[in-house]
Order: structure tokens, then sequence, then C-alpha cells
């Protein structure tokens, strides 16, 4: 049974049909990478589920709850985490602040200015830390984390709301193969202990065949293909408006 169930998006910028018709679903437990060339849009296909753009048409359901037409902080209550493309945390604060700032937030409540951070939720702040592989640097601040590190902690603080569904955006850019592959390893083994379902953009081919269930293509805002591994990467159609001429997914991986 789906989780996430998106029908007949649609949205234009000026005379400019940016997504068109586009229509998928995402199970509890599933890994489904969203890609497609520049201009495709992911982005605005993305932007519409969180809530940061209205959708013109269409239906985004999670767990049965329509989410069009709700703020993102709305969205977020509903269950739905989201990491961005450039880690998003406060560098002043020290790692186990940062998830303490965001277990607050998740609670809706307000403490007074003076009440330091430290004194609310460690415990619970240092369990997701844990989960991500991050509880031994929980006192450091996160401006002398490396890059790769930060990434974890981002994830850490997007559990906070416990969410259903996981939206990250380009979650690997800038890092080495190695971190790449070792942080969506530890995206899937949180997608199935908590049979969340995550929904992301990734421009590394190797990270999207090595790790997703499922896949699906955006090209000039049309879905035009969506399956397992082996089905996209064979499939003429996008072969020729993702890569281009000539080009295959294992060149394009080759040099990811």
């Amino acid at each position: 049974m789906s989780l996430l169930k998106v029908t007949d998006l649609g949205k234009s910028f000026g005379g400019n049909r940016a997504v068109d018709g586009v229509s998928f679903e995402v199970a509890a437990g599933e890994l489904l990478a969203l890609i497609g060339p520049n201009g495709a849009g992911k982005t605005t296909t993305f932007n519409m589920v969180n809530g940061q753009l209205r959708a013109d048409t269409g239906s985004v359901v999670l767990d049965g709850h329509e989410l069009i037409g709700r703020k993102p902080r709305d969205i977020w209550h509903k269950g739905v985490g989201r990491t961005f493309q450039i880690a998003e945390t406060f560098a002043s604060l020290t790692v186990v602040e940062n998830v303490q700032m965001a277990l607050i937030s998740a609670d809706a409540k307000l403490y007074q200015l003076w009440q330091r951070a430290a004194q609310h939720k460690r415990d619970e702040a240092l369990a997701l830390l844990d989960q991500v592989g991050m509880s031994a640097q929980a006192d450091r601040p996160c401006s002398v984390l490396a890059y790769g590190d930060v990434k974890r902690v981002e994830i850490a603080i997007a559990m906070a709301n416990a969410p259903k569904l996981l939206l990250m955006d380009e979650p690997t850019a800038g890092m080495a193969p190695q971190e790449r592959n070792d942080l969506m390893a530890l995206t899937k083994r949180l997608v199935v202990e908590r049979r969340m379902a995550v929904l992301f953009t990734e421009h590394s081919m190797d990270v999207v065949f090595a790790h997703a269930d499922r896949i699906i293509v955006l090209a000039r805002g049309r879905l035009i293909a969506e399956g397992h591994g082996e089905y996209i990467r064979n499939h003429p159609k996008v072969q020729e408006v993702y890569f281009g001429s000539g080009k295959t997914f294992e060149k394009k991986a080759a040099i990811a």
C-alpha cells in the first residue's frame, strides 16, 4: 500500500509548463529516486510535495492526508522531513544542540530565552545521533565537523519529527564516492528500520543504481519512465533524453 500518492501534479511559470501531469507513488520502507536532466522539473516537483510551491493541478496525499494547500510547517507536522543539497545546521551550536532544537520544534513548545536548550531532550537527541553514528561527536560544534558528518547530523535533525516521508534533495552532493555510498547505506537502513518512505533527487548514477528501490525519470516536465534499476538503465528514451546520443549510464556513472 502506498504511503505517498502523487496524482496529475502540474505547475506552470508564465507560459512554461514546468511540471505536466506527473503521477507516482511511494510505499513505506521504499527508497525512490527522482532523476532527470537539467530543467526536467525535478526541483519543482520536489518543492510541490514539500509545500514550498503551490501546485496548479493535482494531488499529493500522504497517509490519507491531502498536502496541497498546506504550509511547509504544517506538512512537516504531518510527518514529512527534509534534507537539503547544502546541509543546513547551526554552525555555532553543538551537534546535540542542533538535534535538540529540532526535537523542541517538533513538540511545538517554546522555552524561555534564558533556558539553555541543553536542558531539554538531550537523551532523545543522543538516541537519534546514535542511529546515524554521530553520538561520539555530540558535544562538538557543527562548525568543526567534516562535511560528511554534517550530512549525518542533518539526517538526525530530519528524524526529529519521526517522519513518515523523508525528502532528500541531492543528499550526496559534494561528497567523495565512499562517503556517498556510506550515507545512502545509512539512509536505507533507517528506511527499513522505521518503515518510512524516502523520495530523493540525485545526480550521481552510482548512488541511484546502488541504493534506490525504484527510479522515476522526468524530462521536460513529464514522467517518461519508472521502474527498477535495470529497466531504467536500458530504457531507450531515458538514454536519449537524460544523457544524449551515444552516452550510457555506465559511462555517466564512471565520471560522476
